[in-house]
């Protein structure tokens, strides 16, 4: 997740005639397997419908279309002016713009046939003089919103605010050292759990863009953190005065636009969650591009979050290797894709979240087709990996080997290990005693397992 541009390198109002669509020459996307190379605007993978490991494609992949990059993006970077330029813009960050905006979001949405989207309360209204006129803004575009949910039925993934791009938000939002900036953030989180729950959403994200620091000088870091602490309490014992039930979550991220942020990745998050008390109340919004940026390989945070019951949705991006920033672009490797499904399947779901494409087109991929290729392509992408990793699942082949590789936890001295029956003394009695008390290396074939995965990979 990160902040978005205003929406049109325009500051002229223009006056927009509003066609009966905004895509005419798209057609609702189909799954069509055997498409030639030239065509691009089908599905050669996923198939919504088709039952995979006893659910359908769409209830494994619960794909989302982030609003504030595919609808927001100018094409901006911090070298170069907005190169988008979108034929229901008209240069303002009126509610009329927003609206027209907003119509033009669900016939892409409906047509790709994305059951979910996401948004900041920043995104889809514009903020207003007051805190007051500000709320009528967003009440406004969310009644649009929930008579297009209910027109096109598609759901809310999840919602969020933005405490990041407004510059009283500069030295954070619950972090920050004036406590004025932690009370106005409250109320903006307020509302936007309040709307998130009249849209019918799956669950509520936070993400600490600026929740961190910049020099440790001029930073009380554990009264920062005992501030984000008890930011985080009132947000989850908001939710319960207002009987929303959709999944409060945390999106982990090491640096950017801080230097050193305090959701740095998975672990960091899980600590922060257990040390706070509020690890029954969240759980993660994990973004792989994020993962890769605290050092980690690309399912390493998902994999983390998953085992400890903590995976809640993904944000399911990628980065480029040779770049050192968050380029939100969108995922294409099936590896990468298949080891988060291999995840997912363990899990038996994301019941409480699902596959968001917090991703941007290139600022070179100018048309209005090139929103539908991209995301084409990212669904496709998990399409295949979610066929690779239930074959993997199926055939049992890489857990056998797994499991072989840990069996002397299995019974015997292993089994009082992991059962806390065996202490110190018990395990030096143990060895003492043993008739072979020097252990026998026992090979880690890597290569065995990496040629496994690559056989997966490559089955057709």
């Amino acid at each position: 997740m990160s902040s978005f541009a205003p929406a049109t390198g325009s500051s002229v109002t223009q006056h927009i005639e509003e066609p009966a669509e905004w895509f005419p020459g798209v057609k609702k996307i189909e799954y069509v397997p055997n498409a030639g190379a030239k065509e691009s605007l089908v599905f050669r993978q996923y198939n919504a419908s088709e039952v995979i490991l006893g659910k359908t494609m769409a209830e494994w992949l619960r794909f989302g279309v982030c609003y504030w990059h595919t609808f927001r993006g100018t094409g901006a970077d911090p070298f170069g002016a907005p190169t988008f330029r979108r034929p229901w813009e008209d240069g303002s960050d009126s509610v009329e713009n927003a609206k027209r905006r907003l119509r033009a979001a669900f016939e892409f949405m409906h047509k790709l046939g994305a059951p979910y989207w996401t948004f900041h309360d920043r995104d889809i209204a514009p903020e207003g003089k007051t805190i007051q006129e500000t709320n009528k803004n967003l009440d406004e575009v969310v009644a649009l919103a929930k008579e297009l949910q209910q027109k096109t039925g598609i759901k809310l993934l999840w919602g969020t605010a933005n405490l990041f791009s407004h510059p009283r938000y500069m030295n954070g939002a619950s972090t920050n050292p004036d406590a004025l900036v932690f009370a106005r953030a409250a109320a903006q989180v307020k509302k936007a759990m309040e709307v998130t729950k009249e849209l019918g959403g799956v669950g509520y994200v936070f993400w600490g863009g600026r929740e961190g620091y910049q020099s440790i000088l001029n930073t009380d870091l554990r009264r920062e953190l005992d501030h984000m602490g008890r930011f985080l309490k009132l947000a989850a014992d908001y939710k319960k005065k207002i009987g929303f039930d959709g999944q409060l979550l945390i999106e982990p991220k090491p640096k950017e636009p801080t230097k050193h942020q305090y959701d740095y990745d998975a672990q960091s998050v899980i600590g922060f969650l257990h040390h706070y008390g509020l690890d029954k109340d969240f759980k993660l919004n994990i973004e792989p591009n994020h993962t890769t940026l605290a050092g980690h390989s690309y399912e390493h945070d998902v994999a983390i979050s998953a085992r400890f019951g903590m995976l809640g949705s993904i944000d399911a991006n990628t980065g480029d290797q040779s770049l050192g920033w968050d380029t939100d672009q969108f995922p294409s490797n099936i590896r990468d894709t298949t080891l988060v499904m291999l995840e997912v399947l363990k899990l038996g779901g994301l019941t409480h979240g699902g596959l968001n494409f917090d991703c941007k087109v290139r600022r070179e991929s100018t048309e209005l087709e090139d929103l539908f290729i991209a995301h084409i392509g990212a669904m496709d992408a998990f399409a295949a990996g979610l066929r690779k990793a239930a074959a993997i699942v199926q055939e049992k082949v890489l857990s056998d080997l797994i499991s072989q590789r840990y069996s002397t936890y299995d019974s015997g001295i292993g089994a009082d290990i992991e059962s806390g029956k065996a202490g110190f003394e018990e395990l030096e009695k143990y060895v003492t005693e043993s008739n072979s008390a020097e252990p026998q290396q026992q090979s880690g074939k890597q290569e065995r397992y990496e040629q496994l995965f690559n056989h997966y990979l490559t089955k057709q």
